[in-house]
């Protein structure tokens, strides 16, 4: 592998989010994707021809191409861990888009093999680096809402399906709201409270199918397989607590609502889900908000991908670790088990809140 320069990339499925990641991940001068790979090849040979990228096909290429240092791994959930683990063992670090497995054990195992062969992991979401959770996360730093005691989010909407060209999955085993959305609220409350300790909810399914509302597949009628509605509660290993929503059941739409409160003051978010956003901030005997823009890079998916990239050059910790979303995918397993069990479940994983990013910090200066 290069020790200097660009890191080589690969991009591992060609779906709907592959266009996000490729509109800046070629853009960003400290990163080269030389592979655009999928399960059909005529779809990686598709989105490889859209970005001019000169390699596609099988997974097979992108794992056996001597000069790709990072596999993005944007494959349906069912199948990140098996390709995340195939890149491993090829010697390529991985980034994942979430959530990171389905379950703990195949999540530790991918943990144990990468740590044993010197690989790095990282997954989505990287949304808690861009300028408005940034500037947010250096605003309760600097003691802006005094100590953080807890946060209300909700996400709210009607489900994806009427916009979505291939739904189906985003209800199955290992998505539905909470494997779909919550990982970005978890992630930012994480950066502001740290580990979660225990968690408890309640969940519930309004429709048994859906139907595809858009596309080549409208009108085809699918099963439900998962909680469409979660309510949940969690308390932090510092003794804070959050409550939070997450719903494919709501006509009006709601979303992107991260509300935190300490004791001087209240400071409202911007949509985790997004990299940029204006913050809300309301202290101690103040009657109304005030408004504060956010400050810093908000390039959008991918600077998980090139913070990594950068990390690997410079032989220091990367700011989106394996580790930090295994504490997301635990915690959302406890969520699912508190639910069927109707009790508080223990989240028995911990992960810090990681560094914060400089506000100077630039996806489009060429550093290495």
């Amino acid at each position: 592998m290069a020790t200097t320069g660009p890191v080589g990339v690969a991009v591992i499925g060609a779906g709907n989010i592959s266009k996000q990641y490729l509109d800046n991940l070629t853009t960003f001068p400290d990163i080269k994707v030389l592979v655009v790979a999928d399960l059909f090849e005529e779809a990686a040979a598709a989105r490889a021809a859209e970005y001019g990228i000169e390699t596609s096909g099988s997974v097979d290429v992108a794992l056996n191409h001597p000069d790709v240092e990072i596999v993005v791994n944007l494959t349906i959930p069912a199948a990140h861990v098996e390709v995340a683990t195939a890149a491993v063992r090829a010697g390529k670090h991985v980034w994942t888009e979430k959530p990171f497995s389905l379950d703990r054990d195949s999540g530790l195992g991918l943990l144990k093999e990468a740590q044993a062969a010197g690989m790095r992991l990282g997954c989505a979401p990287d949304t808690f680096l861009g300028a408005g959770l940034q500037t947010a996360r250096r605003l309760i730093d600097s003691g802006a809402i005094g100590t953080p005691l807890t946060a209300l989010t909700m996400f709210q909407s009607p489900g994806p399906e009427s916009w979505h060209p291939n739904p189906a999955f985003l209800f199955q085993t290992g998505a539905g709201p909470l494997f779909d959305m919550a990982p970005y609220y978890l992630t930012a409350l994480i950066q502001t409270f740290g580990p979660i300790a225990k968690v408890a909810a309640v969940g519930s399914t309004a429709f048994s199918t859906r139907t595809v509302g858009s596309g080549p597949k409208e009108g085809e009628v699918f099963d439900v397989e998962v909680p469409t509605h979660v309510s949940a509660i969690a308390q932090f290993e510092s003794g804070a607590s959050s409550h939070s929503v997450y719903s494919f059941e709501s006509p009006k739409a709601r979303t992107g609502f991260v509300e935190i409160t300490g004791t001087e003051g209240t400071i409202s978010l911007p949509d985790p889900n997004n990299f940029d956003g204006e913050i809300q901030l309301c202290q101690r005997g103040e009657d109304e908000w005030t408004t504060i823009a956010a400050e810093g890079p908000a390039q959008g998916r991918g600077m998980g991908v090139l913070d990594m990239a950068r990390s690997i050059r410079a032989g220091v910790p990367h700011r989106v670790p394996g580790e930090l979303a295994y504490h997301v995918l635990d915690a959302m397993v406890s969520i699912a088990e508190s639910v069927e069990s109707g009790e508080f479940v223990s989240v028995q994983s911990t992960a810090p809140a990681s560094p914060a990013l400089p506000a100077d910090w630039n996806p489009t200066e060429a550093t290495l």
